[in-house]
Parts: structure tokens; sequence; C-alpha cells
């Protein structure tokens, strides 16, 4: 079944017409007609099972229900900014593992330090499209940069390439609510020093360096296969 992620007014009532939003793929890329089913959610935890009526027009609620395909761990990840489309990837799969929440950064290694209104709203628009995909029922949020020293909560971990045989692995340890993630050229030593003395922990992935855009993803699947949440 068709799954959309629709404004909440958007899906009030019984019945209601096609949102605009969806309107042309329902229409004319999925060519839907009387009798098809769909289904709408609010991006929150709702959604709604729909039937087309009307001439294609109309939507005719079958039955409501909370979302399902959410992990019980609620994980943001920190991201520093990445050139090209990496943070593409970051968000795109994130959100398909169950990552809650995106929050970007900046930090002394960045080299693109500004994100325009347009990336940030292709970013969430990614966002949106991999729940619908991943048959998720809460939109992850992808908030704009914020300076590194932010990520920096108790109960957080970051996650350093060079971490050494006195820090742990990041599965060894139980599942963060929070993880940093480096830019290209990974954390000065400042910052880890400076995520050390606000209580931050630090972990490695390995004895392999990944790409910066693949670590988000690696260290989601491991948090979440922790949790119970995945895998």
């Amino acid at each position: 079944m068709n799954r959309f992620v629709v404004e909440p007014a958007q899906m009030a009532g019984d019945s209601f017409p096609v949102p605009a939003v969806i309107a042309h793929q329902v229409a004319r890329v999925l060519r839907l007609r009387d009798g098809d089913e769909v289904m709408l959610l609010d991006g929150a935890g709702s959604e709604a099972r729909c039937r087309l009526v009307g001439g294609g027009t109309m939507l005719e609620v079958i039955e409501r229900a909370p979302s399902g395909g959410e992990p019980r761990h609620r994980l943001t990840i920190w991201q520093a900014l990445l050139k090209g489309d990496g943070l593409e990837r970051v968000v795109q799969q994130g959100t398909e593992l169950g990552v809650a929440s995106f929050r970007l950064m900046t930090t002394e290694r960045v080299v693109a330090r500004e994100i325009s209104q347009r990336r940030m709203e292709r970013l969430r628009a990614i966002a949106r499209e991999s729940t619908e995909q991943s048959e998720r029922g809460i939109v992850p949020s992808v908030e704009a940069p914020a300076p590194f020293e932010g990520a920096l909560e108790p109960g957080a971990v970051l996650l350093f390439e060079r971490a050494d045989d006195s820090h742990p692995g990041l599965g060894q340890l139980e599942p963060p609510l929070s993880v940093i993630i480096g830019p290209e050229g990974g954390f000065t030593a400042n910052e880890v020093a400076a995520a050390e003395r606000a209580g931050v922990a630090l972990a490695g992935l390995g004895p392999r360096i990944l790409r910066a855009e693949s670590v988000a993803i690696a260290a989601a699947a491991v948090i979440l296969s922790r949790s119970g949440d995945f895998a």
C-alpha cells in the first residue's frame, strides 16, 4: 500500500479531499482510481487507511490507528556538516534504520560552515520520503546547524576515529541517547578534550577508518541493535 506523510489537518474527519501535496502522485504517477487504498501518516505517530472515492478526488477513512515501525530507543545523531551530498545519505539511511532526530553542527574542521534554507528543506523532504518508504510513523526532525558545544551533553558519546585501546568500542557501551560524529577531517584534540571535560564518553568503531557519511549509519546500526530495535 502506498504511504504518504501529510499535515494532520489534511487528514481530519471521516472523508476529505486528496491533499494537494500528493494529488499529482496519486492521480498521474500512480494512476490510482476509486476503490484503491492508501495510507496517510501525520508524521507524529498516527495513520489512517483510506479509500479513494468521488472520481479519485476524495479520500474516505477506513481505519485509524497508531503508526508502527518506530524504535523504542530514541536516538539523536549530532552530525557535523559534510561536503557534497553526504548529509543526504546520512538522513536517508539513518531514517530507514530508526534514528529519531538529526542535529547538524559546525566543528573546527568543517569546510562548508553554512547550509542554505533550500538544502535544509531538501534534507527534511528526504527524512519524510524515507519515513514513508521504511514504514515508520514519525518523521525524524532535521535541525539547522548549531555550534559543537551544543552537542556536549552528559550521556552522549563522541565517536573518535583515533580512539585507542583505553576507549571502549561503541558496541561495548549501553545504548546512548545521542552520538556525536565529526566531519571529513575528524575532531581536533581541543574538541576531544572539551568533550571529555563535559562528561561525554569517547568510543571507537573499530580499526578501520570509515568515510564521514558512513559513520552515522554504522553507529545507528550498532546502537539500535544493542537496544533491540534493529536486526
